[in-house]
């Protein structure tokens, strides 16, 4: 059985050492041992006798006043300090949430299209490769006039540096565990966000098609009031952006087509869908917010 780095063994299981035993005060000081004599008695041999007795109040040979020596108070006396109540679980100043789900966004009362850069939202931006949506969601959380936090999937799995299974190198196992892990950790995070306040935009290369990278894992960790929202621009921008990239976040023009063709398969989902392919980073944004005032004012069903 391995321990956590920086935790002590445990003393392997004795006869005499177990958690029965008790801590014997005589086995960590030896000396002579006294028949019928308890420890921190009187040996044998010291005479007994009665213990000597002060003198009473008033008595003209004790000492009187504010400066008269107070006796010593018997050791059962001394009082016991309660330990201080626990206090709540808090992370510097910011009280934790539940960890419940995030409940729907509520339109306001008043009559018209809601305002969605005044409302705390939690806003899923879904699209292929080189769709934009890390730029877009750069972009509006930066421009709104609430506080609004952006957390990237991607950026969450490459915590792990290494042993990081790279979906690239093939889908198996150790990929999928990590990738339940990094949509875990930004479930938290965002309902951590939500539960101050703080808006917050996630972005993923969801499928349409695949149940592992599906829309329900997102649903159960953050909750039915995150809003879905599809970025699919035409597949000969994707493969421009996609050209423009480096390291691990590149891939192949196969790759991308072929991941371009199964996020077509968000039409007639009923998820909203933006084609960006003739828009800009802040044109995409607020087109955006349009669409978040319409999921507002009507949720879609998924």
């Amino acid at each position: 059985m391995q321990h956590a780095v920086g935790s002590p063994l445990p003393p392997p299981h004795q006869p005499g050492h177990g958690p029965a035993a008790g801590w014997s005060p005589a086995a960590q000081h030896p000396g002579p041992h006294h028949p019928g004599a308890h420890p921190g008695s009187a040996p044998a041999s010291a005479p007994q006798g009665p213990a000597p007795v002060g003198p009473p109040p008033g008595f003209a040979g004790a000492p009187t006043g504010p400066h008269a020596p107070h006796p010593p108070a018997p050791h059962h006396t001394v009082p016991h300090h309660a330990p201080p109540p626990p206090t709540p679980d808090t992370t510097g100043h910011v009280q934790l949430p539940p960890g419940g789900p995030v409940p729907m966004p509520s339109a306001p009362p008043t009559a018209g299209t809601p305002d969605p850069t005044s409302t705390t939202l939690a806003v899923l931006l879904i699209g292929p490769a080189g769709a934009g949506k890390t730029s877009v969601a750069k972009y509006w959380a930066d421009h709104r006039r609430v506080p609004t936090a952006h957390i990237s999937l991607d950026d969450v799995r490459e915590w792990v540096r290494s042993g990081f299974a790279d979906p690239q190198s093939g889908w198996n196992d150790h990929s999928e565990a990590q990738y339940r892990l990094a949509r875990r950790t930004c479930g938290f995070a965002a309902r951590n966000f939500l539960a101050n306040n703080i808006s917050c935009i996630l972005d993923d290369a969801v499928f349409p098609d695949r149940p592992v990278v599906g829309l329900g894992g997102w649903k159960r960790h953050v909750g039915p009031g995150l809003l879905p929202v599809v970025l699919l621009p035409g597949l000969e921008i994707v493969l421009e952006r996609n050209a423009e990239r480096s390291g691990n976040r590149r891939l192949t023009d196969e790759e991308v087509a072929r991941i371009h063709g199964r996020m077509a398969g968000w039409y007639g989902s009923g998820l909203p869908i933006i084609d960006n392919s003739q828009l800009d980073v802040p044109q995409t944004a607020r087109v955006l917010d349009d669409v978040l005032a319409r999921s507002i004012a009507s949720p879609p069903q998924w």
